[in-house]
């Protein structure tokens, strides 16, 4: 598998990330330790879970890979920190304390000394920004995380973290901001990928298939075994099942015919190669479906066919995108 720099740093992942956010709900560790293996022979490196993913679960069945598995060295292991408030002296969320106590927790579930990646989950508005990103550098400075990124930053919120940290000597640059992004999502086109772009940050996608919908699994029904019939992610994939969804899955699916390949592997050749991109974040249920995203790896979609998926899935631009730049 193909590798790249994560924003401006030095540091190289796989150009696909294996995402986990299923593992311990609909994936159980025997059928998680298979992905893991099939993504790390395939050359894959970067891991990414969360710490609210399945109550910590998804952390626990990780960590509990990582070396009997896979040997830790070859993974970029990628966490998220959240920043949904709650009871208690520090309210959750992101500030200092809360922060450096939802990290200390992450190392514990994934029995590790470090994280590769620690990523801020979402914007706090109820915490300065400025305390949350010295929690952060107080993380590396520590040794227990390398790199530090962002996710569900909107433009200007990614900007003013990003200008914060490079404005002075020695603070932690943000390299990555890990967001939705697909042929049926392209809203960070607006203003997120700009400033990622201007700051050195690379984009991580999550639900690059948009939530199962490219994979044209939906077009007719909704399968019993799709995580559209769980009570559960029902109204996460319902989100993207609409009359302009099935306009553009219809052209996925004449392109995927067109070049003797799957839906799924034109959607993520799609956006895997759209401007600023790192590595989607793919998710499976079992190997079987984590095989499918891996082939597409060798999957380059020919000029005319990116302009036409280009066409039929543009966002819409107003003021003052559509004026300046």
């Amino acid at each position: 598998m193909e590798h790249r720099n994560l924003g401006r740093s030095g540091l190289r992942v796989s150009r696909m990330a294996l995402g986990t956010m299923g593992w311990g709900r609909e994936t159980d560790v025997d059928e998680a330790a298979s992905q893991l293996l099939a993504f790390v022979d395939a050359g894959g490196s970067l891991v990414d879970t969360a710490d609210v993913y399945c109550e910590g679960e998804s952390e626990r069945i990780l960590g509990g890979l990582l070396g009997d598995v896979v040997p830790r060295d070859q993974v970029v292991l990628a966490t998220k920190a959240v920043a949904r408030r709650g009871d208690g002296p520090f309210g959750g969320g992101a500030s200092r304390g809360a922060l450096l106590s939802a990290l200390e927790g992450s190392l514990r579930r994934l029995s590790v000394d470090h994280v590769d990646l620690w990523q801020l989950h979402a914007w706090d508005s109820s915490v300065p920004l400025e305390e949350t990103l010295a929690a952060v550098d107080t993380a590396v400075a520590s040794g227990k995380v390398r790199y530090f990124g962002v996710s569900n930053y909107t433009g200007w919120q990614l900007g003013t973290a990003a200008a914060l940290q490079r404005a002075q000597p020695g603070r932690t640059p943000v390299v990555a901001s890990q967001v939705e992004y697909s042929l049926l999502e392209r809203g960070i086109e607006r203003e997120v990928a700009g400033a990622a772009a201007h700051h050195g940050v690379g984009l991580l996608p999550w639900a690059p298939l948009g939530r199962g919908v490219l994979t044209g699994k939906y077009r007719n029904s909704t399968p019993a075994d799709s995580r559209g019939a769980s009570a559960h992610f029902a109204p996460y994939v319902e989100q993207h099942r609409t009359e302009r969804a099935a306009r553009i899955v219809q052209a996925v699916v004449t392109a995927a015919d067109g070049l003797g390949t799957s839906p799924l592997a034109v959607a993520l050749a799609w956006v895997r190669d759209r401007p600023g991109v790192v590595a989607p974040v793919v998710g499976a249920r079992d190997t079987a479906q984590l095989t499918g995203s891996l082939a597409a790896e060798d999957v380059e979609l020919p000029p005319a066919i990116r302009a036409a998926l280009d066409d039929v899935s543009a966002p819409e631009f107003g003021y003052p995108e559509r004026h300046l730049g």
